[in-house]
């Protein structure tokens, strides 16, 4: 491809972009809040999930390892 079409290529890039987002079905703001939640939640539980792995395992190391 020449140099020349790259900002032509670039704009039509551009414009397809802008065709699909619009056929995006976009969340209601309650649903946006309700699935950051979710995540948010699950993120908190498997974090205290690994935290106690992380704990146990040291323990355990700490205490017949070392």
């Amino acid at each position: 491809m020449p140099v020349s079409q790259l900002p032509q290529k670039g704009i039509e890039f551009l414009k397809e972009v802008r065709l699909e987002l619009k056929r995006v079905t976009w969340p209601t703001k309650k649903e946006a809040i309700k699935l950051t939640l979710i995540v948010i939640g699950f993120g908190l539980t498997v974090a205290a999930f690994l935290g106690g792995l992380d704990f146990l395992f040291s323990y355990l190391l700490d205490r017949f390892v070392i």
